[in-house]
């Protein structure tokens, strides 16, 4: 018999034949001549004299080499001669730590390794060894035996802003600890503003750490201080990352052990810190423009760090704004770990003009080489579009069109009354004595207004029925939520408009989205913004529709990820050393940054010695306008309400500003985003604001200023609020603020129902009639017709109602971020 009913035998199992008999096909070279022969690309044949194993473990062989090749090379880039120094940053976790003794400790012990400079005496007395100023709080030493050259910064205890800062630049951050038995707090040896630190620099993400104990220096007996080392290096490990080293730090000795692994201590930069190159400031200097006195040039020098600088490019100055750069001068390294060393020969291929030995000028003395950015190819300094008014304008109308007005207006003006809406059966007689209240309509502006009146203290349109009824009805949750309230006004003794914030996050929590309809305007009118959805995931809505004027000053890209692509390649080419004007990794450089306000340039040089100064060069498109999406969480430790459009401080990367975000939901599958009006705990939302452009990774920290009264600290002191990161830029993400009008079945007979109180005139219900209700059982139904005067209407559901069910329709209206008043934070002192 043939056909398919040939019997047809199972294939042997090919896991039972030996390793030999399955690599056979390989080992001879032959091709294979069965079923499969033909498809798929040919497999080499293995060389006369070699078996699979010996291919095999020559790709490991290979594999091995390439990877101790990039460990070579990455320790070669950050532990060379020609590598930047490492920036060790000291935070201290409790406020007994003597971090400034610990300090000089350090610097001791770099000066007893046959550090570059003077005596240890001398030290004290004359701080030209370590490059900088005396007054700053950053010092630069160099250890020629451990080929170690350290940059030792010191950050505030007190000061979460500034803190972050530090650690922002830093390669290595070392948490100093003191003992647990004498921290004298209840918490053990962190106390409450070393815990806020942690968490903060938890969500900023941490470089190489490691961890400090100072134990001798206390007033530990001496035949404690053993088991205070032991506990408290328990203590800290937990809280430290995984693999973190914890060294005593009381003696010169154990200093200089700490120095031995800071120098072979391989580094892990964070990814976002990678992809723009960057200079810690350690001289500082302001030079005014003659001509114009409001600007000036900041010279600001040190070390290039991650990634090669142009002088082509844009440079952004932390709290200060994004600049061009004049010229950039390549200086002799201060601190180089040989004397005998010479930067020349780490600017070999660079090309850039050199400099004559006998120039006096300031700005060129003791310089090698100075570069001058390319006008045709150098970035500008765009922030914002410029709308064209006119764009948006018609073309001059046809002769048909100016016919037909004139015909519309002259029908206008033939009519002697204005035709009124009046209850069915009214005669002519009686509309006549009817007047037409005229009702302005509420745009989003005055929207918010009533939004913060509200909140100031003062009741809004659509929250006075429900105050109503709570007085009415003296049920449990209203009880809760009055109790709640009191308890906050006596305990935290909030303000009026405070305590308005946190009434207004429980009613969001307990009823979402539900608002009552206003009784004194029409709802037609109130809601004339609002539309119906069918379906919020699959109903269409235009991303280019109505957008505000503020969208016509921003930038969007046509396809964000490739333009990521091409931007990062464009970058990398730098590193090269070919390109015109490029400062590789390791130059100490002078960068001159043009037309600096003169007040800014105040502001850093008076924060200088506590805040570091950084110089950050921007990527292309990092200068202008657009819409930025970040993905946060609310901070655990952090109890107060965050409501949307609230004035908040966003750190992304190098840069902070003040904005008002809005929150909406992070949905999957959908191209529209619901709005949320509170940020609440325990979840991830997506804040949208109007910043300028960055490209991701970035991480995202978020403070929040103190008022005047506010129980949170003194006027100013900001607070670490919620953390998150940067997800994407988007112009036409689509974000809609619901509302729910609900109503109550008055009369009930099984699919139709009575319902009342979701309107107050038959001219809205007739105006919402298209719109599709659903009810809180899970019943969809439709408006038939009004019912009296007063709002009530008929309704006709697919099953039978409950009368104890609610029955809802959902209105839809797209929002927008808040454009800032004010973007750049300032430097915070």
């Amino acid at each position: 018999m043939a056909g398919g009913r040939t019997q047809k035998n199972k294939a042997h199992k090919t896991r039972f034949a030996s390793k030999s008999s399955r690599n056979a096909h390989k080992v001879s070279g032959e091709k294979s001549s069965g079923k499969g022969a033909g498809k798929g690309p040919a497999r080499r044949a293995i060389p006369t004299g070699q078996t699979v194993r010996d291919l095999r473990l020559q790709r490991n062989k290979n594999i091995r080499d390439q990877k101790r090749a990039g460990v070579l090379a990455e320790k070669r880039a950050s532990s060379s001669s020609t590598s930047a120094p490492r920036i060790l940053a000291l935070v201290p976790l409790s406020s007994m730590v003597n971090v400034e003794s610990l300090k000089v400790r350090l610097l001791t012990a770099c000066n007893t390794a046959e550090a570059v400079g003077q005596s240890v005496e001398a030290m004290d007395t004359d701080a030209s060894v370590f490059v900088e100023n005396k007054d700053l709080s950053l010092s630069t030493v160099s250890v020629p035996r451990l080929k170690l050259r350290l940059t030792v910064i010191e950050a505030p205890h007190d000061d979460l802003q500034a803190c972050l800062e530090v650690v922002k630049v830093a390669d290595i951050v070392a948490f100093v600890v003191g003992p647990a038995l004498v921290a004298g707090e209840e918490d053990g040896f962190i106390d409450q503003a070393g815990k806020k630190s942690l968490s903060m620099l938890r969500a900023q993400g941490l470089p190489v750490t490691t961890g400090l104990l100072l134990v001798m220096l206390t007033d530990v007996p001496m035949k404690k201080r053993s088991d205070a080392k032991k506990s408290t290096s328990v203590a800290l490990q937990a809280e430290l990352p995984e693999n973190s080293k914890i060294y005593s730090s009381d003696t010169i000795e154990e200093c200089q052990q700490l120095l031995r692994h800071l120098a072979n201590q391989r580094l892990a930069t964070p990814l976002w810190r990678t992809q723009r190159p960057f200079i810690l400031a350690q001289q500082l200097e302001y030079e005014v423009d003659p001509l114009s006195p409001e600007v000036g040039t900041l010279h600001l020098s040190g070390y290039v760090r991650a990634r090669a600088l142009s002088v082509n490019q844009l440079v952004h100055v932390a709290g200060v704004g994004d600049f061009q750069l004049s010229q950039v001068d390549t200086l002799e390294d201060p601190c180089p770990i040989h004397q005998q060393q010479k930067q020349a020969s780490a600017i070999k291929g660079n090309n850039m003009l050199v400099e004559e030995e006998n120039s006096s000028s300031v700005q060129t003395k003791g310089c090698i080489a100075v570069a001058v950015p390319n006008v045709t190819v150098q970035e500008s300094v765009i922030v914002e579009n410029t709308p064209d008014a006119l764009a948006g304008e018609q073309t001059w109308p046809t002769e048909e069109e100016l016919m037909e007005a004139s015909n519309d207006e002259k029908t206008r003006l033939s009519k002697k009354k204005k035709k009124l809406l009046v209850p069915r059966g009214t005669s002519d007689y009686q509309a006549a004595w009817i007047v037409d209240d005229e009702y302005e309509e509420k745009g989003e502006a005055a929207e918010d207004e009533d939004e913060e009146e509200a909140m100031e203290g003062g009741v809004s349109l659509d929250e006075e029925a429900m105050e109503a009824e709570s007085e009415d009805d003296d049920n449990d949750t209203d009880k809760e939520g009055s109790v709640i309230s009191e308890q906050g006004n006596g305990r935290l003794g909030l303000s009026s408009r405070a305590t308005s914030v946190w009434e207004g996050e429980i009613d969001d929590r307990k009823f979402p989205d539900e608002v009552d309809t206003p009784t004194d305007v029409p709802a037609r009118q109130r809601f004339a913004k609002y539309r119906g959805l069918k379906s919020l995931r699959t109903s269409t809505w235009d991303p280019k529709e109505s957008l505000p004027w503020e969208y016509a000053r921003i930038f969007a890209f046509e396809n964000f990820v490739r333009t990521q692509k091409n931007v990062l390649a464009r970058a990398k080419q730098n590193d090269t050393g070919v390109q015109e004007g490029c400062m590789n990794t390791g130059l100490f450089v002078r960068l001159h940054v043009k037309n600096v306000p003169a007040a800014a340039a105040a502001r850093l040089l008076g924060s200088y010695n506590k805040i570091p100064v950084v110089a950050c060069g921007l990527l292309q498109h990092e200068s202008k306008m657009s819409v930025l999406h970040f993905s946060v969480r609310k901070n655990e430790g952090y109890m107060e309400p965050i409501k949307s459009k609230d004035d908040l401080i966003f750190h992304t990367g190098f840069r902070q500003y003040h904005t008002r975000p809005i929150f909406s939901t992070d949905d999957l599958n959908m191209d529209k985003h619901k709005f949320e009006r509170f940020l609440h705990p325990g979840r991830f939302v997506v804040a949208s604001i109007f910043a300028p452009i960055s490209f991701p990774p970035l991480p995202l920290l978020v403070f929040k200023e103190a008022t005047l009264g506010d129980r949170r600290g003194a006027a100013g002191a900001a607070t670490l609020v919620a953390s998150g990161s940067l997800r994407s830029v988007d112009p036409d993400r689509i974000v809609l603020k619901k509302i729910t009008l609900s109503g109550y079945p008055h009369r009930v007979s099984k699919r139709k129902a009575v319902v009342r109180f979701m309107f107050h005139n038959p001219e809205d219900v007739r105006w919402f009639k298209p719109l599709e209700l659903w009810t809180k059982y899970g019943r969809r139904g439709r408006i038939r017709e009004p019912v009296g005067t007063h709002g009530s209407m008929k309704c006709i559901f697919d099953g039978v109602v409950q009368q104890r069910d609610a029955v809802c329709v959902s209105l839809f209206k797209r929002v927008y971020p808040k454009w800032p008043q004010h973007l750049l934070a300032k430097q915070f002192s």
